[in-house]
């Protein structure tokens, strides 16, 4: 039996591009159900969408992320495969996906963007990726080399099993270390990335959403390596404070005396909440770890490919 496959693509305001893809993903997956929810676009998208033969559901909530929750809260499939209707994408590299997902028994397979026009990348995004990459490397130990690229294939139970939290642009970043922290079997392979057709434009801001990008990578950070996080916190509060102290200590131990009280209640202060860091983030590991496992069980209790 073959396995049900979607293409859901989320769209806002894409009536010159969401044509050209919905065409080339009915070319490369014949038997796919190819689904464009459009999020309060002011164009002509719906129209175009549903006049090349794709199913149109529509999302209020502003926001990438928002409408992403939508179609993995509302689609039916075995593989779903995620795009951008943009048109940047290569279609033509999607059975390719979708057949290593199957023969590998995987739950992710990630489109890593390679442009050889330079108007398909912009440089402000290409050294955010790198940039945001780096730090997710170094936070979370590995990484892919493009976490935020929006073309990916899933498994159902990475699909059912996922809670979206993210509102924008940063769901790339949260679908990534969620797959990172479960330990999820995924891979990454190298696909074209064009640029966009005449008429269309990026709805991405490189400060605004790599702030945010960035913001997600070290709430997520703190959320899922408390110890790490709090400890490096009460270890900074801690180093200072015995900077601090150590004058006192020396004047002390000449005189016998404590002159600068005021300094002295400072150490003790940063003393205090340099220990309540620390056991923070050993009793927050307590809570995280039990959450990792309930997410462990929600994922294991749906069946692989």
């Amino acid at each position: 039996m073959n396995p049900r496959i979607a293409v859901i693509l989320p769209c806002y305001n894409e009536e010159a591009a969401i044509g050209l893809t919905v065409a080339g993903f009915r070319a490369a997956l014949p038997d796919a159900d190819i689904y464009v929810f459009d999020n309060n676009s002011a164009d002509r998208t719906i129209e175009i969408a549903a006049q090349a033969g794709a199913i149109v559901r529509r999302e209020p909530m502003q926001g990438k992320g928002h409408v992403v929750r939508r179609m993995f809260a509302d689609i039916e499939a075995d593989i779903y495969l995620m795009a951008d209707g943009d048109a940047t994408y290569d279609s033509a590299a999607a059975p390719a996906m979708i057949q290593r997902l199957i023969d590998e028994h995987l739950d992710m397979v990630v489109g890593a963007r390679a442009s050889e026009v330079d108007a398909a990348y912009r440089r402000g995004h290409r050294f955010g990726n790198r940039m945001l990459t780096g730090i997710l490397a170094r936070l979370f130990g590995r990484t892919f080399s493009d976490i935020l690229s929006g073309y990916r294939v899933f498994s159902r139970r990475f699909v059912k099993s996922f809670p979206i939290l993210s509102a924008g642009f940063e769901i790339e970043t949260e679908i990534s270390v969620h797959a990172l922290e479960l330990r999820m079997p995924v891979a990454e392979v190298v696909t074209q990335y064009g640029a966009r057709p005449e008429g269309s434009t990026s709805k991405l801001s490189t400060y605004r959403d790599g702030w945010r990008i960035l913001r997600t990578i070290l709430t997520l950070f703190r959320i899922e390596r408390p110890v790490l996080y709090f400890g490096s916190l009460g270890a900074i509060l801690a180093l200072i404070a015995i900077a601090l102290a150590a004058p006192l200590i020396v004047t002390y131990a000449q005189t016998g005396l404590v002159p600068r009280q005021p300094t002295a209640i400072l150490v003790t202060g940063l003393a205090i909440v340099a220990c309540l860091c620390f056991f923070a983030g050993l009793i927050l590991d307590t809570v995280v770890r039990g959450r990792r496992e309930m997410r462990r069980l929600a994922y294991l209790a749906l069946p692989g490919i």
